[in-house]
């Protein structure tokens, strides 16, 4: 194994290029936080703009799918997984609102490894829809690229047993923005990682906060009854 320090520049070019002046170096780090920072509130202001009328439809659709009994499943890859989590978990123990039922189809540590180990790690989303979804469902695919086999394949799975199915994609969009297997999919439009998953987060706590509205909104035209 190489015992080379990983290469930072591209990161942050101002502390590998030998600077000794603390007070420039902190300057420097400062505005390059402020820059990303900048950059990132432009594109998440940017990315609810372009999908506002399309994450309002997606709410209308999840809330009608929960009040008849409808579950969500989030999933992804990497960092995309603990994005993915974070959805799951907004939307079943939302500090204010409406609890619904939804699950991180990446979080059971053991199934994922199991389905790996014992089918292909293509499968590790498709085998859990198959297993636990129904019609009423909603599934919702987070990845930066947009192109993972293993969220495609559950994608189509999805399709094919009737839930509702949302992708959060970066880039161009990839596969996803392609496919016929996706009722929304929403693109961040910038090449950064960091930056798209950002406003991944963003655009998903818009799209809870929407569901919550509709919920509401249901609840209230019925006496309170879901």
């Amino acid at each position: 194994m190489s015992s080379e320090p990983e290469n930072t520049d591209f990161l942050y070019p101002f502390i590998d290029a030998q600077e000794h002046d603390a007070a420039a170096l902190l300057r420097d780090l400062a505005a390059s936080a402020r820059g990303k920072a900048a950059d990132s509130a432009r594109l998440q202001g940017a990315s609810l703009d372009e999908w506002a009328a399309g994450l309002a439809a997606a709410g209308r659709l999840m809330a009608d799918r929960f009040t008849r009994g409808g579950r969500l499943y989030t999933f992804g890859n990497g960092g995309s997984s603990t994005d993915a989590a974070t959805l799951a978990s907004l939307f079943s123990r939302p500090a204010r609102g409406r609890p619904v039922p939804a699950w991180s189809l990446a979080a059971d540590q053991a199934v994922v490894t199991a389905l790996g180990n014992d089918v292909g790690f293509d499968l590790i989303f498709s085998r859990q829809i198959i297993a636990h979804a129904h019609e009423h469902d909603t599934a919702i695919a987070l990845s930066t690229s947009g192109n993972s086999d293993d969220l495609m394949t559950a994608l189509t799975e999805a399709r094919r047993r009737g839930l509702l199915t949302i992708g959060f994609a970066g880039h161009d969009g990839g596969r996803m923005a392609a496919t016929d297997d996706l009722d929304f999919c929403f693109t961040v439009r910038s090449q950064s990682i960091h930056r798209i998953q950002e406003s991944h987060a963003l655009l998903g706590y818009r799209l809870w906060s929407l569901t919550q509205e509709h919920l509401a909104q249901a609840e209230s035209s019925t006496g309170g009854r879901p």
